[in-house]
């Protein structure tokens, strides 16, 4: 079976593959639709990981979000044309205590393994999620991945966390952040979500939330009972470090910000207030079904949520991929999504 697979080869440099892979066995045949561009890939795509680790993983596809139409499956279970979401991670194993995406065995797309960056991808059925027609619009859901991480991250939370959730703290001003806080509101409409961030222009995106401060200008004696750390890179430590200031004694703080290098804490302080900190990484097929029913039971969520759609490219070789990639890199609020067109 022959399919196209575009690799990015070194930064900056995709590469159109044609391989012939083998028939689909018990594999399910996903046509990739729409796909949204992550920190993640940039991070690829302009080769700011460490060289070793790009020396160890291009060429590869990337992206990690999006959504499909099945063209086969093997099972007879889905019919062709029917709308999915594609669940990037992988697990080879079950675990009675651990989830899915944190067994060291699971694979992950556009990481450990090509992403959706494809003609036709091969799934496991439990890596489909599949999606009513009309229930979210192609170029939101396809980022449902990320969505699906604040989803995991909060119900990590909800079993963690002690019971006093009056006031809930968000750290970073960014997609993340803006997912999460949006997340938290509808399922904890109780508790007062505020947001924390750099930069007014993109705190003003954030209209659902109970009140956003730039991190420099908070309220003397402000204080609360939990936060999630959304901020990341060089803003991860500053969050930490705020967060662990502000909160009343036992808190919880959800690490959830990606950074490439280690960042300090103050653990005396952690250890005087008794707070827990808690790491949160990715996501499995249960987060993205908790998703779609928060999508169907909040439906205004998922307009809020398409406001996060900054652009969408129209797909048809390896030039559009590259042009659009080079756009998402510069600094910009909002997803950047990729409409798979007719190939060249």
């Amino acid at each position: 079976m022959l399919s196209t697979i575009y690799r990015l080869a070194a930064p900056r440099r995709f590469e159109k593959v044609l391989v012939d892979e083998p028939l689909p066995g018990d594999k399910i045949l996903v046509r990739p639709t729409y796909l949204s561009i992550c920190m993640a890939d940039q991070r690829y795509f302009l080769g700011t990981r460490d060289p070793k680790v790009l020396e160890k993983k291009l060429p590869m596809a990337l992206v990690h979000e999006g959504t499909g139409v099945i063209q086969y499956d093997p099972h007879g279970e889905l019919t062709p044309g029917t709308p999915v979401l594609m669940v990037p991670n992988n697990p080879t194993e079950e675990d009675p205590v651990r989830a899915e995406n944190y067994l060291r065995s699971s694979t992950f797309a556009g990481s450990s393994e090509d992403g959706f960056l494809q003609e036709l991808v091969r799934l496991s059925p439990h890596r489909i999620v599949p999606i009513e027609h009309g229930e979210v619009s192609g170029e939101t859901a396809a980022f449902t991945e990320l969505v699906s991480v604040s989803m995991h991250a909060i119900s990590r939370f909800l079993e963690t966390a002690h019971t006093d959730r009056r006031r809930i703290g968000i750290w970073g001003d960014g997609n993340l952040g803006y997912i999460v806080s949006l997340l938290l509101t509808r399922l904890l409409p109780d508790s007062e979500i505020v947001v924390f961030g750099r930069s007014r222009e993109k705190l003003e995106n954030f209209t659902f939330a109970a009140a956003t401060y730039l991190t420099d200008d908070i309220p003397a004696g402000f204080q609360l009972d939990h936060g999630f750390e959304c901020a990341g890179g060089n803003g991860s430590a500053d969050a930490i470090a705020q967060f662990i200031s502000l909160v009343r004694p036992e808190g919880t703080l959800m690490l959830m910000g990606v950074s490439e290098y280690s960042q300090p804490v103050e653990t005396r302080m952690v250890l005087e207030k008794g707070l827990r900190l808690v790491g949160s990484s990715r996501s499995g097929r249960q987060d993205f079904e908790n998703v779609l029913a928060l999508y169907r039971d909040h439906p205004e969520a998922v307009r809020y949520l398409s406001r996060l759609v900054n652009g969408v490219y129209d797909i048809h070789n390896v030039d559009d991929i590259t042009n659009c990639f080079e756009m998402d890199s510069h600094p910009h609020f909002g997803k950047s999504i990729l409409k798979m067109s007719n190939r060249d």
